[in-house]
C-alpha cells in the first residue's frame, strides 16, 4: 500500500516533484508559505494543509524542499511546525540544500520521535524535476533508503547512498562549489574571447571537442552566449550554497588549525608540518 505523502515547499523543484507523485497515484498533502503556489497541485488532486503541523499529522512519508536552512528550521520547529506532529514510524526525506550540521540535528530530533530520516539533496534542475529524472545524494541509514526507494523512484532516476546523515549534504555542497566555479570560469573565458574580437561560439566549439567538455558546458554555454538567464537554478540559491560550503570549510579548517596549534606549541625544534602526527599519537 502506498504511503500518504506530505510535501512542504512548492517552488521550482517542489511543484513538479509533487506533480509526479500525484501522477504515480500517491495521496499527497501539500503546504507552502505562499498558499497560491499550491493551486496547480490542488487542481490535480492534492490536499492543501493549513500548517506544517497539520500536514505532518496526516503523512506517513514527509518530504521537504525549501530554499534555505532558516526556512527549513521554521517549518520544522516554528509555530505549528511539523516536528510537533510528525508520526512515529514514518519516513522523513529532506531534499533542501542545507548544512550537514543541520541535517544531523534533524536526524537526532527524528530519532527521539521514532522517525527515520534521510538527507537527500538533489541535482538536475527544474527540467529534471519535471521529467522525474533528479539525482539524489543520500545521507542516512541504508535500510531507510531501501524503504524510501519507491517514492524516490517517482521523482528521480538515480540515487547514491553516501554515508550517515549529513553525507548527502556534504557531497551536494562540494558539487555545487565545483559547478559554481565552472560557470564563473566559463563566463570569464567567454568575456576574454569576445573582447579579443572572436565569437564566443568558437571557444565553445573547441571546448566541446576537448577535455574541457562537460555537462555544465552543454547546459549553460547557450545561456551565456544568448545572454538569457531564466532560472532553472536561481543565482540566489547558488550564492546560499557557496556560503554553506565556505562555512563547512571554515569549520574543518578551524579543527585542523587547533591540531597544528597544539603541535607547534609543544615543539622545541623546527619540524616538518607532517609532525601533526604527534598530536594523533599522544
Amino acid at each position: 500500500m502506498k504511503p500518504a505523502i506530505g510535501l512542504i515547499g512548492l517552488g521550482l523543484m517542489g511543484r513538479p516533484m509533487g506533480m509526479n507523485l500525484l501522477k504515480a497515484g500517491y495521496s499527497l498533502t501539500v503546504w507552502n508559505r505562499t498558499a497560491s503556489r499550491a493551486d496547480e497541485l490542488v487542481a490535480a488532486g492534492a490536499k492543501l494543509a493549513k500548517s506544517p503541523q497539520e500536514l505532518a499529522a496526516n503523512s506517513e512519508f514527509l518530504l521537504t524542499m525549501v530554499s534555505d536552512p532558516p526556512a527549513l528550521e521554521e517549518v520544522l520547529w516554528g509555530p505549528s511546525g511539523a516536528m510537533q506532529a510528525i508520526k512515529s514510524g514514518s519516513i522523513y526525506v529532506d531534499s533542501s540544500t542545507i548544512s550537514p550540521a543541520l541535517a544531523r540535528k534533524i536526524a537526532a530530533a527524528c530519532t527521539e520521535r521514532g522517525v527515520r530520516f534521510l538527507d537527500a539533496p538533489v541535482t538536475g534542475g527544474d527540467w529534471g524535476a519535471k521529467k522525474g529524472e533528479l539525482l539524489f545524494m543520500i545521507g542516512g541509514d541504508a535500510a531507510t533508503l531501501k524503504d524510501a526507494e519507491p517514492v524516490l523512484g517517482v521523482m528521480g532516476k538515480k540515487w547514491f547512498h553516501l554515508g550517515p546523515n549529513g553525507a548527502g549534504q556534504t557531497i551536494k555542497l562540494a558539487m555545487n562549489l565545483i559547478l559554481a566555479l565552472q560557470v564563473d570560469a566559463l563566463a570569464e573565458a567567454l568575456a576574454l574571447t569576445t573582447r579579443a574580437g572572436i565569437e564566443g561560439e568558437k571557444l565553445v566549439e573547441v571546448m566541446q571537442s576537448s577535455m574541457a567538455r562537460s555537462g555544465v558546458l552543454d547546459v549553460k554555454a547557450p545561456n551565456l552566449l544568448k545572454g538569457e538567464y531564466v532560472p532553472s537554478f536561481p543565482l540566489r540559491l547558488m550564492h546560499k550554497d557557496l556560503g554553506l560550503a565556505l562555512d563547512l570549510a571554515n569549520q574543518l579548517a578551524a579543527a585542523a588549525r587547533e591540531t597544528y596549534n597544539f603541535v607547534k606549541g609543544a615543539a622545541k625544534e623546527d619540524l616538518d608540518y607532517s609532525a601533526v602526527m604527534k598530536f594523533w599519537k599522544r
